[in-house]
């Protein structure tokens, strides 16, 4: 199978990941993006450097492959205007919630079939789509111990330490209410608390953050199906979050966690993570799914797609 996949950053750690596991289960993917720079609250691109891409666009899909698919909303017409070859669009959060929303929609209506990150970004949809979120590399993301992972990085072993996992810049993030949450909560808790954050950290330290820190603090506006809590599961991280895409699904069951409302449910949250100072029984929950049977499922998705085109 050979599929031709456009998408607005190739660097995106999720997106070459699914790549990587989509070629161990024999799809061939060729991916296409846009000249120029992307940021991940939206694109900073012209519509010119969109349309710039499509001539490459059309002579790819006439070489053979077996279908076209978009990744995120913002490539979604490139691939659509192609006449040649059937359309997947996968649409992750922000494309769907954000101001693109109103061209994902428009696009959804008329791919083959639409993949989505959870069930509230299909119920938002209103029309047909898989529900297929990112898998996680449970071999990377596992437990281990917190006082090596504390001295990898040269934290102090007595302080509490809360991560949030994202870059301050990312606005959709709210870095801003993060840090008014953990001010809140450090006047509640004895011991010290430090705010960590994971910008510039390589994907493949993360796992060492997670196990070091005492709590991830997601306070994102609207998310699909934020990988990071996944990834946070599958260390038995604590999570204290807001009620964003499949947040409150993936926290079920798991404890200590907190899916909250509200800035005083998040402090109280928080506070109540640090001073229990446990572990979560998180992993349980993100055992089903690894990456490689979430890319079977992607695949099986083109597969229908093909035999109906």
């Amino acid at each position: 199978m050979r599929v031709l996949s456009l998408v607005p950053s190739p660097d995106s750690t999720s997106y070459s990941r699914r790549i990587a596991a989509l070629e161990r289960c024999g799809v061939e993917c060729t991916t296409l993006s846009p000249a120029g720079e992307h940021s991940p609250d939206g694109p900073t691109r012209s519509v010119g450097d969109y349309a710039a891409l499509y001539p490459r666009v059309l002579r790819a899909s006439l070489d053979g492959y077996d279908l076209v698919h978009a990744v995120q909303g913002a490539v979604a017409p490139l691939a659509l205007a192609q006449p040649t070859r059937p359309v997947v669009l996968s649409l992750w959060g922000t494309d769907l919630f954000g101001r693109l929303g109103p061209v994902s929609r428009w696009c959804a209506r008329r791919a083959s079939a639409v993949v989505v990150m959870s069930p509230a970004m299909a119920d938002e949809l209103g029309s047909d789509a898989h529900v297929l979120p990112h898998g996680v590399d449970l071999e990377q993301f596992r437990p281990r111990d917190r006082a090596a992972a504390r001295a990898d990085l040269g934290w102090d072993a007595d302080a509490a330490s809360v991560l949030f996992p994202y870059s301050e810049a990312r606005s959709v993030k709210n870095y801003p209410r993060a840090a008014r949450i953990v001010a809140a909560a450090r006047e509640r808790v004895e011991r010290p608390v430090r705010f960590e954050t994971v910008s510039g950290v390589a994907h493949e330290r993360v796992a060492t953050y997670m196990n070091a820190a005492d709590a991830l603090l997601l306070t994102s506006d609207h998310e699909g199906s934020p990988n990071t809590v996944k990834e946070a599961l599958a260390c038995n991280l604590p999570v204290v979050s807001t009620d964003v895409g499949d947040v409150q699904q993936r926290l079920d069951g798991v404890s200590p966690s907190f899916v909250c409302q509200s800035d005083r449910e998040l402090v109280d949250g928080l506070v109540s993570v640090l001073q229990r100072g446990e572990r979560s029984n998180g992993r349980a929950a993100v055992r089903g799914l690894p990456e490689d049977r979430q890319a079977r499922r992607l695949r099986a998705v083109y597969e229908d797609v093909i035999d109906g085109a």
